[in-house]
């Protein structure tokens, strides 16, 4: 095994969101040592959120989601190693090794791994034509079967499932969605919110079918036609995408034998359990004061911001990460953005008409206090939201759902 003659500097590991990020915020914090980025993918690092949308109608190319020409890194002496991964960390003499033979040394290390698609397995699953959607790669080979009247079955009702429904639909595509759950994107929205899209899909031309399992996929010659239900239905298609959710690559950190528990563990400065490796995005589980608790976030936001913070701490200076959540989903014209985390609200109060219009807000209080917002075409009660949930403000349901008060002026009695 050859190694690397170079040694020290910091390592990143993975090439995605968070570590493009954590190069840029090396930098701008005056760190001036080597950086290497080792990624698996041939592709410098790029936004994976376009790629279910825009990147999926082939309405943007490459240079459109490309976060930073290869120039970039080229100029910020940040070394590329590209189409590997990092096999071994060996924490006692510093070290990590390569697929492809290689081993560097290092002063700090930075675990971006982020995350993987779950995989769903029942028989049928490696027939020619069941897909998934996380890379670039994914994307084109989905983009060969965008032929009008093909048939598509979509194996999950969260954001990446109905996404995609709604850029094959806009292509002609004949588009059904399979939700294991009682109503869509279940795990993340109200009732309220399930219901508005499922009622805007249906409306689009997507059949939606809600508390149903899948047995299989099966097909003829080694390439899938139908999907097989568990409770005895047969969904014939010419191509399936499964969305079921993804995984953290925690593997790494935890042979490594850093603490691991539903994400790498780290602090508020995204150090793990040893102070020389630090860990953003997907992959990890940080506290959070806004909410007094832990959390293992799946937002570009949280993998920009926590790369900023452990880069500030690699570079010597501590700033705490402890901001609101956010996401986002883009589906037909409609933009859904979210603030905070509903989980353990206790009530729900609505601004606009979800039953028939296409643009509202859902808020989410704990007992009078404002812990997040679902807001359909509504960037003015999104933004203002963010601030209300930072401040634990507690707030009038009765003012929140008027229209007639402008979110400005939510707070005043």
């Amino acid at each position: 095994m050859s190694t690397n003659s170079d040694t020290g500097g910091v390592i990143i590991i993975g090439a995605g969101q968070a570590a493009a990020q954590a190069v840029m915020s090396l930098r701008a914090e005056g760190y001036e040592g080597p950086i290497r980025m080792i990624g698996d993918e041939q592709e410098p690092p790029y936004q994976r959120p376009p790629l279910s949308k825009k990147f999926l109608a082939g309405e943007i190319g490459f240079d459109r989601v490309e976060l930073k020409p290869a120039s970039f890194y080229a100029d910020n002496h940040c070394e590329l190693a590209l189409g590997c991964h990092v096999t071994a960390i060996e924490r006692a003499g510093k070290t990590v090794r390569t697929s492809d033979g290689r081993a560097f040394g290092y002063d700090k290390v930075l675990i971006a791994t982020g995350s993987r698609v779950r995989e769903i397995n029942v028989p049928g699953f490696d027939l020619e034509g069941v897909h998934y959607l996380r890379t670039v790669g994914d994307v084109k080979e989905l983009q060969a079967h965008f032929r009008e009247g093909a048939r598509l079955v979509v194996v999950g009702g969260g954001y990446i499932g109905l996404e995609v429904a709604a850029v094959a639909r806009k292509h002609g595509l004949d588009v059904t969605v399979l939700e294991t759950a009682d109503r869509v994107m279940a795990r993340v929205v109200d009732p309220i919110v399930s219901r508005f899209y499922e009622r805007i899909h249906k409306e689009e031309g997507v059949k939606i079918r809600v508390g149903v399992t899948v047995a299989g996929f099966e097909g003829e010659g080694g390439r899938l036609t139908r999907v097989v239900s568990g409770e005895g239905e047969s969904f014939a298609c010419d191509f399936a995408v499964v969305g079921i959710g993804i995984l953290p690559n925690v593997e790494l950190a935890a042979e490594a034998g850093l603490a691991v528990e539903n994400g790498i563990t780290v602090d508020e400065f995204g150090r793990t359990s040893d102070p020389d490796i630090f860990a953003a995005g997907d992959c990890t589980n940080h506290p959070n004061g806004i909410y007094g608790r832990r959390l293992r976030l799946e937002s570009v936001h949280n993998a920009i911001e926590q790369a900023k913070t452990a880069a500030a701490a690699i570079a010597g200076k501590q700033k705490a990460y402890n901001q609101v959540p956010w996401f986002w989903s883009d589906q037909y014209d409609l933009k859904l953005q979210i603030a905070g985390l509903s989980t353990g609200y206790t009530q729900a109060v609505v601004r606009g008409d979800p039953e028939h219009g296409r643009s509202f807000a859902v808020f989410y209080l704990k007992d009078g206090v404002l812990i997040a917002v679902d807001a359909v075409n509504r960037a003015p009660e999104f933004m203002m939201s963010k601030m209300l949930i930072a401040r634990h403000a507690k707030l009038d349901p009765a003012r929140l759902s008027d229209e007639s008060i402008s979110m400005k002026e939510i707070e005043n009695a």
